[in-house]
């Protein structure tokens, strides 16, 4: 008689055992590409030159990826420069001598205020803008326009057109700069044509900054880097994110996916437990924001398995907004890069595409004679939705390595385990249906 500990003993092998075969061709796809903890995106807004002379080689260095969201009227060569769409401003001047600003009337005025004819009113379209966001401030918003307007007519402003800061900013850089660091691997993206303070804009020239700014990227970079956009100075106005939804795949300002819990960048919230598949975490790295709490952020994605850090850098090297010394992003880069084990470091775009591939894909798998045999359905847009998928699939434990055939393309991969079972992890496209895994 076998003693009752040997009994229980095989008992649990046995149990095992049928529960690693079962799990053969169990596939899943892991949350972030490679099976890291989290994802980390750098991005830049406005495209200042020093981004380029300052930070980029930093991030060369490192081989580091990021996204630049440029503002393309004023680059050289540019077909697209700002302008207003409308009637003719000298019948807008002359009526605002009788008619006050008012709800009915502000979004043309607002619209039409930096093509006036004369340098300086552009501030007071930000500031107008910024006020007519809040439903309890668009009385003073209104006083702006007025205020602007009266000034136009009393001849208070010199002859000319002069746009905003962040526009001017750019100057030296051009798109043969920009096609090179594409080449890269940097996704360079839409800040719009000037710039411009959205919400104070009516929708055709809203349309047309956005618009007009996609096609110009289209017309200079190719059809990749029409993907993502940042509508500027970070606003979530309802009314322009509904027109940006229609024209671009990917907002930073906002992304409303079922799966997907935004934080965005004014709030102070941090990541907490969360009911959905992701959380979007994005912090500003800027001078009110000491170098250990940036690095606190990048803790907390690694120590998490859901987060997508979204960093934003505007200034670089004394020229732009909170402008940041590139030596001190030298060392905050090197932070992040010194936990590439753990994280995902990817452009804007890549990573929003690799989140709805991961949540829209289907893969089937089939024991097959030949090995196992899965089949991928990808119902996105193809030409758009092309990241590699990570996947983990359970094998037989005797398959001491694994060659993974997709489209005429193979990769031998070793296996793993853990409590479940023997498995291996490998990349696929999200577009070739079929793919085979052969023990070897």
């Amino acid at each position: 008689m076998k003693p009752l500990f040997l009994i229980i003993a095989l008992s649990c092998f046995t149990v095992m055992a049928k529960s690693q075969a079962t799990n053969i061709g169990e596939t899943t796809i892991s949350e972030w590409q490679y099976g890291k903890n989290g994802a980390v995106s750098i991005t830049y807004d406005d495209g200042s030159y020093n981004q380029f002379k300052g930070a980029l080689p930093v991030m060369e260095r490192l081989h580091l990826p990021a996204t630049f969201f440029v503002i393309t009227g004023g680059i050289p060569g540019s077909k697209y420069h700002g302008k207003f769409i409308g009637r003719p401003v000298e019948t807008i001047i002359a009526e605002s001598a009788t008619t006050p600003t008012s709800a009915q009337n502000f979004l043309e005025r607002c619209s039409a205020a930096g093509y006036l004819g004369y340098k300086g009113t552009i501030t007071y379209v930000t500031r107008a803008a910024s006020l007519y966001d809040n439903p309890k401030r668009k009385e003073q918003a209104y006083k702006v326009m007025d205020e602007v307007y009266q000034k136009v007519r009393n001849g208070d402003f010199q002859p000319g057109y002069q746009p905003c800061d962040e526009y001017l900013q750019e100057k030296g850089s051009t798109w043969n700069d920009f096609r090179h660091y594409a080449a890269e691997g940097y996704e360079i993206a839409s800040h719009s044509i000037t710039h411009a303070s959205m919400p104070g804009l009516d929708s055709v020239n809203i349309v047309y900054e956005l618009e007009k700014s996609k096609e110009e990227i289209r017309n200079q970079m190719g059809a990749k880097y029409t993907f993502s956009t940042e509508v500027p100075y970070g606003y979530e106005n309802e009314r322009v994110m509904k027109i940006a939804y229609k024209i671009y795949p990917a907002l930073r300002n906002r992304m409303p996916e079922p799966w997907l819990t935004e934080i965005d960048r004014p709030s102070r919230k941090t990541p907490a437990t969360n009911g959905k598949d992701y959380v979007q975490w994005q912090r500003e790295c800027n001078t009110r924001a000491p170098l250990p709490l940036m690095k606190s952020w990048v803790d907390t994605t690694v120590a998490r398995k859901d987060t997508w850090l979204v960093l934003v850098i505007h200034g670089v090297d004394g020229l732009g907004y909170e402008a940041l010394p590139h030596t001190l992003l030298d060392e905050y880069f090197q932070y992040i890069k010194n936990r590439e084990d753990k994280l995902w470091v990817a452009t804007f775009g890549d990573v929003t595409k690799y989140m709805r591939e991961r949540e829209n894909v289907s893969v089937n798998t089939n024991k097959a004679k030949s090995g196992i045999d899965l089949n991928i359905n990808n119902p996105l847009d193809k030409e758009m939705y092309t990241v590699p998928l990570t996947l983990k699939t359970y094998v037989p434990e005797n398959w001491k390595q694994v060659a993974v055939k997709q489209g005429g393309k193979s990769q031998k991969v070793s296996p793993a385990k853990d409590d479940k079972g023997t498995y291996v992890v490998y990349q696929v496209s999200p577009n070739i249906k079929n793919v085979n895994l052969a023990g070897l």
